[in-house]
Parts: C-alpha cells; structure tokens; sequence
C-alpha cells in the first residue's frame, strides 16, 4: 500500500516573522545606552546642584538659535525619508544634503558657544567646587560627539542614495538613519530645556 506523505503546495509561503531587523534592534540598543548615559548625567547635575555653591551664568544666545538649526535638520530629514519611500530620488538627494548641512551648522554653533563661555569666564575645569560650567561642556560635548557620529552615518546614507541604494523596497538603512537623527534631534532639545528649567 502506498504511504500518504505530507507535501505542502508549492506555492505555500512561510509565515512571516514579528521580529526586529537585527541591525534596528542594535541601534536601539546603542540608543537606549545613550538615554541611559545621559540620565544619570543630568540626574548628578541636579544632585550637585542641590549642594549649593552653583555658579549661576545665562546660556549663550548662540544655542538658541543652534537649537532652531537641529529642529530644522530633523524636519529635512523627515522630507528625505518620505521622498525615499516615494522613491523621488532626486528630493532625497536634496534633502539628505540640506540635513547634513544644516548639522554641520549646528556643530558650528555649538563650537560658538563654547568660545562665548570661555570669554564669559566659564571654563570646562576650573574651580573643582563649582562643576556649573564643566557640566554644560560634558553634557553639549557628548552630544556634539554622537552628532558626528550621525553625521558620519548621513554621508554613508547619501552614498547609498547616490548609488540608487535607497528607495520604496530598501528602507532599512534609511530607517535606521532617521530614526537615528530624530532621537539626537530630541536629546539636545531635551538637554537645552532641562537647562534652562533648572538653571545654569
């Protein structure tokens, strides 16, 4: 007698899996390190604030108006993503361009700054019992740091664009990218404002 054997029709898919793109879930891991690395930095400036002998000076204008830049970038950003799912290469070309532009404006501001607390009498290391200024620096120096990180990741991304890498069926990378900017874009924000809450 012949045996019955179990042969699914060919045109049968495997069904599709609920996970994380591995390289997504690396970045978000690499993200939420940095949420946690500036956590408990803003946690120890309330601490030593607390303590009293606070040097207390007004933010330079400059990053005002840096931060305006990097909300810009993230809106550009934006436009870049969408025209990539458009697949409208020539908007994303343009886009991503204005984007890394605009944070090379910000780093440039941001360096501005650090040259008005310096002839404001505010430097990185100077009186070990007043951390006021170092803390500014700490803390707008690491984020200047992972933005060129980003921006690194920006040029990659227009390479690919170039390239004809990025569109409609090959978001990945572009994902990733902006989901990237996005977070830098609302950590300064995050940053500008719990200095100006709790006072510098």
């Amino acid at each position: 007698m012949a045996t019955r054997t179990n042969i699914k029709p060919a045109t049968e898919q495997p069904a599709p899996t609920l996970g994380m793109h591995p390289k997504k879930f690396a970045m978000w891991l690499f993200i939420v390190s940095i949420i946690m690395l500036f956590g408990g930095l803003t946690s120890a400036y309330l601490v030593r604030r607390a303590e009293g002998n606070w040097l207390e000076f007004e933010l330079p204008k400059i990053f005002y108006y840096s931060t305006a830049v990097i909300v810009l970038s993230s809106i550009t950003m934006h436009w870049a993503y969408i025209s990539a799912k458009k697949d409208e290469l020539g908007k994303l070309k343009i886009a991503l361009w204005l984007t890394f532009l605009l944070g090379m404006v910000f780093l440039a501001m941001q360096w501005m700054g650090w040259v008005e607390l310096v002839n404001m009498g505010v430097f990185f290391a100077g009186n070990q019992s007043n951390p006021a200024g170092s803390f500014l620096y700490v803390l707008s120096g690491l984020h200047g740091l992972h933005l060129i990180g980003g921006l690194v990741f920006l040029l990659l991304i227009i390479v690919a664009a170039v390239r004809l890498q990025i569109h409609g069926k090959a978001m990945v990378r572009m994902d990733m990218c902006a989901t990237y900017w996005h977070f830098l874009d609302l950590l300064w924000v995050y940053l500008f404002v719990f200095l100006l809450v709790n006072g510098i």
